[in-house]
């Protein structure tokens, strides 16, 4: 794999949430480059569905930009579809075999979740739950998942 960039429409605040993502991005440092890309979150003017929806537009034209160019892109949605760690994985694998040594784009949305411009432009949509996770939450299972699927990929003892 050439190389992840993780893209997160919103900053990741607190400490220990930090702390994590540093481990696994320097986890996945082991395997290929990696990137941590963290977007400004617009919040809306209020609540309404079309200030949400304006708001997601913004912030999709952000995460479109960095999305490296030919990159196999996962977005996590709620309304994306589940998968094990060993899934995910050989999703992963089949990606690379077809593809070659492709780029990896790892999407979290903001609190609002993600636009329809962002779901379209994926090639997965990857759901962790229908459970609600706060947002340093959610970017650190992400990069702990992407770093068990390389673990899995590369038979490193880590997955169980």
């Amino acid at each position: 794999m050439a190389g992840i960039t993780f893209i997160c429409a919103g900053r990741v605040k607190e400490s220990y949430y930090k702390a994590a993502v540093a481990e696994y991005k320097k986890r996945i440092s082991g395997f290929c480059r990696t990137d941590f890309v963290e977007l400004r979150e617009i919040i809306p003017e209020n609540d309404g569905a079309e200030a949400v929806k304006k708001a997601l537009a913004r912030e999709a034209e952000d995460i479109l930009r960095k999305i490296p160019a030919g990159a196999f892109v996962i977005a996590c949605d709620v309304q994306g579809r589940e998968a094990s760690s060993e899934e995910l994985a050989a999703e992963l694998k089949t990606a690379l075999d077809t593809r070659g040594n492709i780029e990896l784009a790892v999407i979290i949305g903001s609190s609002n979740g993600l636009s329809d411009a962002v779901r379209l432009r994926a090639d997965r949509l990857l759901s962790f739950s229908k459970m609600t996770f706060a947002h340093g939450l959610a970017c650190v299972m992400a990069c702990e998942q992407i770093y068990r699927a390389l673990a899995i990929i590369n038979n490193v003892k880590y997955h169980k």
